[in-house]
């Protein structure tokens, strides 16, 4: 039963990476891929000897001699564990995609545009990777990246450009949320279990994960795609001109960077804090819009003459990008079928065993995760090392599942939001930008080996 299951995710991973060969939608292959996993766990529940508990990160004892109902119980509980833990970042991800929609509602970016006088494609690829690098740390390598490619699509209106720009906008921000324990989810995993502090993961991570961004980037720009100037979009008149763009910009950028401060005063997860973000956001979203209505009698962002009150809310959560959300869903309940069977875990101890040098052991990780979501992996090492708080062991386990990702399109959080705002190909990214991501993971790498010797 476990090879069937591997096989299943081999298949439906490939079906995924063929998405434009196969002219199948990448979200099909996830959505079932995780259901049939599912399923087939359930099938051979009383088959299997291993069932690894995510919240203890470690395989429960005794599960085999488990009578048939317990086994089911907790097959249950296990579900309902990961549903939660997808859920959260699901909702964390689509508030912050509505507020994100809400600021361009109200043409907010155009404030950020009008800041970029630059045509130079290599100027602009330095601010937009130091914009991600930044952001990313701040508001996480997520929501930078949909922030970021939200300006994107404002100021390039060349596809290729673009798609060029975006794949060094997902290696930035995956850098960026690496030296910060609220830039990437696997930090916060690690920042929470008490694994890492912000003083020593910041002291550790901020140079090598500034190295991991420079040096794809200094790469970069000197190729093709960043040679020469952009012709940048004509703003419409008037009427795409809206004089609360600059006020919802800056609120709802302070209203994201609002969330961890949240998280760190109420311990609450940081989903919770997004939708109070997105609450206030939305009260001036609408105070706004009716302040527009009553005094034009048209509300329209879109050039569309209304007669009614068009809610810029439920406007903005329509031009949210479901299939994404749901694709994200499908991969993480996927990985979390192989993770509870044990698989990862002991695949992972089996690594140590063969390879007895954490740091290659580590490295393989990082690579692992663009493959595989980080998410489980991290979880998984954290089964399997038992170092103390602070040990440079995991701050490297720390940006090598941060960073990693960056070499598959789908190996991260960033990479999937980016490809489904810009539908970028799975084998174009894997020719044209994965090269410029491992070069910027091994850099790190040797930059952290080096600050490890050092401190």
């Amino acid at each position: 039963m476990e090879t069937l299951i591997i096989l299943i995710f081999i298949v439906g991973y490939l079906a995924i990476a063929l998405e434009h060969n196969l002219k199948l939608d990448k979200l099909i292959p996830a959505l079932a891929m995780m259901a049939i996993l599912w399923a087939l766990v359930a099938f051979g529940i009383d088959s299997f000897p291993n069932w690894f508990d995510s919240g203890a990160h470690k395989l429960i004892e005794g599960f085999s001699s488990f009578s048939s109902e317990e086994k089911h119980h907790l097959l249950e509980e296990t579900l309902l564990h990961h549903l939660g833990k997808t859920a959260e970042i699901l909702f964390f991800l689509l508030g912050a995609m509505t507020i994100v929609e809400i600021i361009d509602y109200f043409d907010g970016f155009a404030t950020f545009k009008n800041y970029i006088v630059t045509k130079n494609k290599k100027k602009l690829l330095w601010i937009f990777t130091a914009l991600a690098f930044i952001l990313s740390a701040i508001i996480d390598n997520l929501t930078a990246t949909i922030v970021l490619i939200t300006i994107l699509q404002k100021i390039i209106d060349d596809k290729n450009t673009r798609l060029w720009f975006a794949g060094l906008i997902i290696i930035a921000a995956n850098a960026g949320g690496a030296w910060s324990p609220i830039g990437d989810v696997t930090t916060t995993m690690l920042w929470i279990g008490k694994k890492v502090t912000t003083a020593k993961l910041i002291e550790y991570l901020v140079i090598p994960a500034l190295l991991c961004m420079v040096v794809p980037t200094f790469i970069a720009s000197f190729m093709k795609p960043f040679q020469g100037e952009i012709d940048t979009i004509i703003v419409k008149e008037d009427k795409t001109t809206n004089k609360y763009g600059p006020i919802m910009l800056y609120l709802g950028l302070g209203a994201i960077m609002f969330v961890p401060i949240f998280k760190t005063v109420t311990h609450l997860p940081p989903y919770v804090g997004m939708m109070l973000s997105l609450s206030v956001v939305g009260v001036f979203a609408e105070i706004y819009s009716r302040s527009q209505f009553n005094i034009s009698h048209v509300v329209d962002t879109d050039g569309d003459d209304s007669e009614g009150f068009h809610s810029p809310v439920h406007k903005s959560l329509g031009k949210i990008e479901m299939p994404s959300v749901l694709f994200f869903f499908g991969i993480l309940m996927a990985v979390a079928a192989l993770e509870s069977l044990g698989m990862l875990f002991l695949g992972a101890e089996s690594l140590k065993t063969i390879i007895p040098n954490t740091d290659v052991v580590v490295m393989l990780l990082g690579v692992g995760s663009a493959i595989v979501d980080n998410v489980p992996l991290v979880a998984a090492s954290m089964g399997m090392f038992q170092e103390p708080v602070d040990s440079p062991l995991w701050h490297f386990v720390a940006f090598a599942a941060g960073t990693g990702g960056s070499m598959l399109i789908i190996g991260s959080a960033a990479g999937v939001v980016a490809m489904g705002m810009e539908k970028i190909d799975f084998f174009w990214y894997f020719k044209k930008i994965s090269w410029l991501a491992a070069i910027g993971f091994v850099v790190g790498s040797i930059a952290f080996m080096g600050m490890r010797a050092i401190l």
